[in-house]
């Protein structure tokens, strides 16, 4: 019993050895590596920025410039250069800033072309063809004008009632609300008050003129009619709505037509036929010696 005892023992503890071996054995192996995880591709945004410094109101080249990735796309910039052509810089723009929209002119301001001007008139239903007016719509510009008091006729700028062409083949650039782009014709719900015409520099004081002293009309016309009236130049009064005498090289529209022609108590001035004179001869009769004899003079 006790020579069991005492193998037992010596099992056990030969058990303990080789199990203090063992533990030192694994407190001597390096820890384990962790699994190598690969970064997350950071994510990046195509933004247009100047290839060179941009220079305020001088209108940007392709060559200009160029699309880089970014980490962020900041708001109210582009991601094709595309877009950017031929805008115009409000400020100057430094070399790889992005461009952004509120640093080039509006895109209303790019629909005018150069040597004209954006100028809106008054019009309603009636002079606007029934509110069927559309951005882009080229019309026929006619201006009507009322006479003046007659008490003030030696000095009236307007002496009869009449109408006339003013502008021909003007492009619509914006009706009421409603500009090149805009929202349909059944979104709207208030009758337009003004039209934006598209209008040459040289022509802007005649329709301003027009606009204040009388009524204008804007009458629709097709685009494949690209058929202009002669204008007669100038901004006066006279050169913009009198009825004066035709003079050489003016045509039947530049003359327009007056209430007293259209009405019938006038003849067309083409129509009018001078008076015809008589030619009225004196004569006195003379008795002589009983011979009666006639003298003309």
């Amino acid at each position: 019993m006790p020579n069991l005892t005492r193998v037992a023992a010596g099992l056990l503890i030969a058990a303990a050895l080789l199990l203090a071996a063992y533990a030192w054995t694994l407190s001597r192996r390096p820890a384990p590596r962790p699994p190598h995880v690969a970064p997350a591709a950071q994510a990046s945004f195509p933004v247009v920025v100047a290839a060179r410094r941009l220079s305020a109101g001088q209108p940007i080249e392709d060559s200009a410039l160029r699309v880089e990735r970014l980490a962020h796309r900041p708001q109210g910039t582009y991601v094709e250069p595309a877009a950017l052509a031929r805008r115009v810089p409000l400020t100057d723009i430094e070399s790889g800033a992005p461009v952004f929209e509120a640093q080039l002119s509006s895109g209303f301001a790019e629909q005018v072309e150069p040597g004209q001007r954006a100028v809106a008139v008054h019009v309603d239903e009636a002079s606007a063809v029934g509110d069927r007016l559309r951005p882009g719509n080229f019309v026929d510009v006619y201006v009507m004008l009322k006479r003046e008091n007659a008490a003030l006729a030696a000095r009236a700028e307007v002496t009869r009632t009449q109408a006339k062409l003013l502008l021909s083949r003007l492009r619509v650039l914006a009706f009421g609300d409603t500009a090149a782009g805009g929202g349909k014709a059944s979104e709207r719900t208030v009758h337009p008050r003004t039209a934006v015409l598209a209008v040459p520099a040289a022509d802007v004081e005649r329709l301003a003129l027009a606009d204040s002293a009388g009524r204008v009309l804007l009458a629709l016309r097709s685009p494949r009619d690209t058929e202009g009236a002669d204008r007669l130049p100038g901004a006066s009064m006279a050169a913009a709505t009198a009825l004066a005498s035709p003079g050489a090289g003016t045509t039947a529209k530049d003359e327009g037509v007056s209430l007293a022609v259209l009405s019938g108590a006038q003849a067309s001035r083409g129509r009018e036929v001078p008076p015809r004179r008589t030619q009225v001869s004196s004569s006195v009769e003379v008795i002589r010696a009983g011979h009666p004899q006639t003298i003309e003079y």
